[in-house]
């Protein structure tokens, strides 16, 4: 509901004094008058001209105007089909619809399994304008035979029902592209073998398929696009070929024989079909240089990677073959230093030894050639004077032996010089501890 509210506002009253020709103030002057030449165009001139012309009202130009174009519009799409109908086609029997084209029924050839619904939709519009019975006679043609257009019902059935299409598209060799012999890949391989996979792409669950890529592609696109059609998902039944199931209620053995009979013939081809793209898929890779690099590349860093193994393994061996004769070394060297140091130390023992017994005879000597302190010692006096030499020899070491001996020798055949040096060293191995006072009963 709408409301109207007025209000009554005065405007405010002039100054008083207020006059126009002393208080008005111009802000600006009119520019002079130019003269222009004007031309009328656009869609409402040209359809002002147009009902003036031919002496048209308003309404009366609008119906002919709409009448224009849908005649336009039907001409337009009837010229937009561009793929002839040859007698075969034209002749086709409605009852084998299943043997048919429906994409070439509807002049959709080049589109198949691309075609869009609006497409679909428009080429049956068509087919329709053209091959309607009721068009036919209208044009003259009294042919009562509408073979073709059941045909042209049937296909645009098919194709419109999403579930139906799918089945026929499962079995539409007319859009598979053969693959490429040897001879055309090795000079177009890429453009030839990516119309192949795009073909067989239709048919994968997964969207959107990985391309083939070119020459410069990486390993890991290869590696992605081979593992994907290695392992392809396709949604491929082969439902189009079953055969019909019977609907007389009064054969089901028969009905049941014909559904596992389909059943089986589906496996059997989708096995078929599974064998088939993986040769497909062999053949393609085995043509496909890219692997050859890829391969070549691993193998070299292969035999990189051996080589260096294997030398780091002799580096090992090596140094420790190395490690082992400076072992060997080590231990030649420490046992003949061993050998030469027990040789020395034998030498030395003996030198000692010697020089010992050299010392005891020096010692034992320079008693008697003092005649053993007497002019004619008596035997007890001789044994009294070697037993003294004995005890002091068997009280003192080598060190002190070779001393006592230098002592000896110095004082050649002074019986009473040698008879000092006895003396001297008996006192020393009794202040030592080593005799006993009045022990050496001699030299006491």
């Amino acid at each position: 509901m709408t409301f109207t509210q007025t209000f009554n506002l005065a405007l405010p009253a002039l100054p008083s004094g207020w006059s126009a020709e002393k208080d008005f103030k111009a802000v600006g002057t009119l520019s002079g008058a130019t003269q222009r030449n004007l031309e009328a165009v656009g869609p409402f001139f040209l359809a002002h001209a147009r009902r003036k012309r031919h002496g048209r009202t308003f309404s009366e130009d609008e119906r002919i105007q709409a009448q224009q174009n849908v005649k336009k519009t039907e001409e337009d799409d009837l010229g937009e089909i561009s793929e002839p109908e040859d007698n075969m086609l034209l002749a086709r029997e409605a009852k084998d619809w299943k043997s048919q084209d429906h994409y070439q029924v509807l002049g959709l050839t080049k589109y198949r399994w691309r075609a869009t619904p609006e497409q679909i939709k428009r080429a049956h519009r068509k087919k329709v304008l053209r091959h309607h019975p009721d068009k036919k006679a209208a044009l003259g043609d009294r042919d009562e035979n509408d073979q073709f257009f059941k045909c042209i019902q049937k296909a645009h059935e098919v194709l419109s029902d999403p579930v139906k299409r799918r089945q026929f598209d499962s079995v539409d060799e007319a859009a598979d592209v053969e693959p490429p012999t040897k001879k055309e890949a090795s000079k177009n391989f890429y453009k030839l073998w990516r119309k192949v996979f795009i073909s067989e792409g239709r048919f994968s669950n997964i969207q959107p398929v990985p391309e083939l890529g070119d020459e410069n592609s990486s390993q890991d696109v290869v590696e992605e696009f081979y593992n994907f059609w290695y392992n392809f998902d396709s949604w491929r039944t082969f439902e189009y070929l079953d055969e019909d199931v019977p609907d007389d209620n009064e054969s089901r053995d028969q009905k049941r024989h014909v559904e596992k009979k389909n059943a089986n013939a589906r496996r059997k081809r989708k096995t078929e079909d599974t064998a088939r793209l993986r040769h497909l898929v062999d053949d393609c890779a085995a043509g496909d240089e890219r692997i050859k690099k890829f391969r070549k590349a691993a193998r070299a860093d292969k035999d990189k990677k051996r080589l260096e193994r294997e030398a780091e393994a002799k580096r090992l061996v090596e140094e420790k073959e190395k490690a082992r004769l400076e072992e060997e070394q080590r231990k030649k060297d420490a046992e003949e230093a061993a050998k030469a140091e027990r040789e020395a130390n034998k030498k030395a023992k003996e030198a000692a030894k010697n020089a010992t017994k050299k010392n005891k005879r020096v010692v034992k000597g320079s008693v008697k050639d003092v005649n053993y302190f007497d002019e004619a010692p008596s035997a007890a006096q001789v044994d009294s004077v070697l037993g003294d030499v004995d005890l002091i020899l068997s009280k003192i070491d080598a060190e002190e032996l070779a001393g006592l001996a230098g002592r000896l020798t110095a004082a050649g055949k002074d019986a009473a010089a040698v008879k000092t040096v006895y003396t001297e060293e008996v006192q020393r191995l009794v202040g030592a501890g080593k005799l006993k006072e009045g022990e050496a009963k001699f030299f006491a």
